[in-house]
């Protein structure tokens, strides 16, 4: 009998006997290796603003490629994009049958340099569960001088974060709620993507944004308050507080109100990060971004849906505020 192997992408560390296949579902003992099926036969591309990500410390007003394979290591029951990383979607029969055109690293990053876009994101599924083709294709961009952003729900293990950190220069990660909401909706736990926030957090030559979508009626303010003292404690300066709106098995529940949502954005205020979003929502007020030292707007233009941004050289120059010189967490200007 073949021995079994650990799968070290993700913090589950699946133990995996000959043809099983981890919680992800994509990635599959085989022979003497675990693979990823599905590899290099991505379900999404796209040219999208940065803000969309939503990453509003690291180029904003311009373009990423964003690119995405099937699958997740959560169950999230309010998933956005179940259709592309839910074992239940349709779409996993075609994946496990290799019935998805193929797409090599090396015809990614041609794309990417067509667009005119200085950044890869791996984003809309989760990108710890492919990571093997988001690193392929990492180390070409960095070959060709420009950059690579993930956006992720932080479930990594401790060795693939290491080998991912130097490849990655932005991270926005999903950090979804307290543990029992991580045990309840996710199928998932808080702790390791914490760890992974204060870890990515402490690197200078890194830029993260945390997001958590807030669901009225299962988030309370408490919830809210709780986690952004814990946001603060790990180091985090951009924290986006988005509106939720019924999906996959939360059909049941209504979206969360503007009123709801500004109520959030306010203990999220209270616990002295120093940059806080408002997203999927019609207000602008939560939209622009203030120079922590003398309240100066230096970023504006962000709208529901547009994801455009406006900023002058004047108002960021070397990253600090063009008013008071404060420093400006961020990345704010190609070299």
């Amino acid at each position: 009998m073949a021995p079994r192997l650990t799968c070290d992408f993700c913090y589950h560390e699946c133990s995996l006997a000959q043809g099983q296949a981890g919680s992800c579902g994509v990635r599959v003992h085989q022979g003497d290796s675990i693979r990823t099926i599905g590899y290099a036969r991505p379900v999404s591309i796209a040219v999208d603003p940065m803000e969309k990500k939503p990453m509003y410390h690291f180029l904003p007003g311009h373009n990423t490629l964003s690119i995405a394979l099937f699958g997740c290591n959560y169950t999230c029951t309010f998933c956005q994009n179940h259709s592309i990383s839910q074992k239940e979607s349709a779409l996993f029969n075609s994946i496990i049958n290799g019935r998805q055109e193929e797409v090599r690293c090396r015809e990614v990053v041609k794309m990417l340099i067509s667009s005119g876009a200085p950044v890869m994101s791996y984003t809309y599924s989760e990108p710890i569960v492919w990571q093997d083709y988001m690193l392929d294709i990492a180390r070409l961009v960095k070959e060709h001088g420009l950059l690579n952003c993930m956006v992720t729900n932080g479930s990594f293990s401790k060795s693939s974060l290491e080998r991912i950190l130097p490849l990655i220069d932005a991270f926005n990660i999903d950090v979804k709620g307290d543990e029992e909401f991580y045990h309840t909706y996710c199928g998932g736990r808080l702790q390791p993507v914490l760890d992974a926030v204060t870890n990515i957090a402490s690197r200078d030559d890194k830029v993260l944004e945390v997001t958590t979508m807030v669901i009225e009626g299962v988030h309370t303010l408490d919830m809210i308050e709780t986690l952004g003292r814990q946001l603060h404690d790990a180091g985090v300066k951009v924290w986006h507080l988005s509106r939720f709106f019924p999906h996959w098995k939360m059909r049941d529940i209504n979206e969360t109100s503007e009123r709801f949502l500004e109520k959030a954005l306010e203990c999220a205020f209270r616990s002295d990060i120093e940059f806080i979003y408002g997203g999927n929502t019609m207000s602008n007020t939560w939209q622009a971004t203030k120079c922590p030292g003398c309240d100066t707007i230096l970023v504006t233009g962000r709208r529901y849906g547009t994801g455009a941004s406006h900023f002058t050289a004047e108002s960021i120059t070397d990253g600090h505020c063009g008013n008071c010189h404060t420093s400006i967490y961020g990345k704010f200007g190609l070299p």
